[in-house]
């Protein structure tokens, strides 16, 4: 129910908030709530997961590319996603979710997601999603940057975002995924 009036709030709010450029930073605010705890009383890694989908609400739009994507009949999905930890937030801390498009291939479209408080980075997440349209099958984002308006060239793959996606399909062939 937390989410749910998260949502809430970043449908509502996000609107009266900066616009961005598709391929700009979009800062996300965001306060550690009682429910985000786990045992250890810091928030819950599952709860960085989680905030990760709203802040993408709120850069989608942002970048005023959330009504086109709809009025298409399309929907993100994660296809894979991981997260490093450098420190912990506790209970009532602010902190803001820092959200960019990366680049993208034919299928799959890379972010990365920023937590940052007090100037101090947190956690960092990375995130390979796509769409899919509700009348069936996949979206490539060459379409879906013609539907928001945009005609861009992928920016070059950096290293490190190509050696987390070859592992991650090792992963997935030795899983039989």
């Amino acid at each position: 129910m937390n989410l749910f009036f998260r949502l809430l709030h970043v449908l509502i709010f996000s609107r009266f908030r900066s616009r961005v450029g598709i391929m700009d930073e979009c800062a996300t605010p965001f306060r550690v709530w009682p429910t985000d705890l786990d045992v250890l009383r810091h928030m819950n890694n599952g709860v960085y997961l989680s905030l990760q989908d709203l802040a993408r609400t709120d850069y989608m739009i942002r970048a005023q590319a959330a009504g086109a994507i709809a009025a298409e009949g399309w929907y993100p999905v994660v296809a894979s996603e991981t997260i490093r930890f450098r420190r912990s937030l506790k209970v009532f801390q602010k902190f803001h979710l820092h959200t960019r498009l990366i680049t993208w291939d034919d299928k799959y479209l890379y972010l990365e997601h920023k937590f940052t408080s007090r100037g101090e980075l947190i956690a960092i997440g990375m995130i390979r999603a796509r769409f899919l349209s509700k009348k069936g099958g996949t979206v490539s984002p060459v379409e879906l940057m013609k539907a928001v308006g945009e005609n861009l060239t992928a920016p070059a793959m950096p290293e490190y975002l190509q050696a987390w996606i070859t592992a991650d399909q090792g992963q997935s062939k030795a899983a039989g995924v």
